[in-house]
């Protein structure tokens, strides 16, 4: 990928001169939306969502998928790590970060298929088992899809669980991820930002919620929806 001026970019977006960020002559842009989340979508979990979607689009305009993103997000925090900044690690695994519709077949991290459709966004960790080693991807968090008619409750679940229904539901052998990228210091408004190896972020935030309280700040979210790892 040629070398791009982070900070060139980074000067746009604080200017709000545009949300199309790109490398490669403007390939991919996103635009916000306020569209009626997909009815495949169940109640309990309607009710998580903002009412502000994202739609991430080709470079002729056409959307590849939206985005409703999670309202709040839960987390163990400590007062001094709500102020520095809260991470993945202090939200549990398998929290529901939203809800994503593919229009057109796209694919995922491990370049597997994603078929058009209805899909919620849960969290998941890299395991720790030997077979998936630190050069599979350059973060260790991923949101995992699952088809949302089979994923109809807000409450946690097993990590087998989690990673079952996504490959199960997807029919394919392994779960559908894509993975998170540091945002640490997230805008008001959503971006996208092209980084190294082809990389193209989406990012948002949500409010963050501690012991069942507001904390007045904002955990950012940098899902990876183009891209794939170098070992695939």
């Amino acid at each position: 990928m040629p070398h791009i001026c982070h900070g060139f970019i980074a000067l746009l977006v604080a200017l709000g001169i545009s949300s199309d960020i790109s490398a490669q002559d403007k390939k991919y842009s996103i635009k916000t939306a306020t569209n009626a989340i997909p009815k495949d979508v169940s109640d309990p979990i309607k009710k998580l969502l903002a009412e502000q979607s994202v739609q991430l689009l080709d470079s002729s305009g056409t959307p590849l998928c939206e985005v409703w993103f999670r309202k709040e997000i839960p987390a163990d925090a400590t007062p001094a790590q709500i102020k520095t900044g809260v991470t993945w690690r202090e939200v549990k695994h398998t929290e529901i970060l939203g809800v994503l519709q593919i229009f057109k077949e796209i694919t995922d991290y491990r370049k597997q298929k994603i078929k058009a459709g209805v899909y919620t966004m849960r969290l998941a960790f890299q395991p720790t088992d030997g077979k998936h080693t630190a050069d599979v991807a350059d973060f260790q968090e991923f949101a995992l899809v699952i088809k949302a008619a089979a994923d109809t409750k807000t409450a946690l679940m097993e990590t087998k669980m989690l990673h079952d229904k996504s490959g199960d539901t997807l029919d394919i052998a392994h779960p559908g991820v894509f993975m998170l990228w540091p945002n640490l210091k997230p805008g008001p408004e959503p971006t996208l930002v092209a980084q190294p190896k082809n990389h193209w972020v989406l990012n948002s935030k949500a409010n963050l919620v501690v012991g069942g309280k507001a904390t007045g700040t904002s955990i950012g979210i940098g899902v990876t929806f183009i891209g794939h790892s170098p070992a695939e």
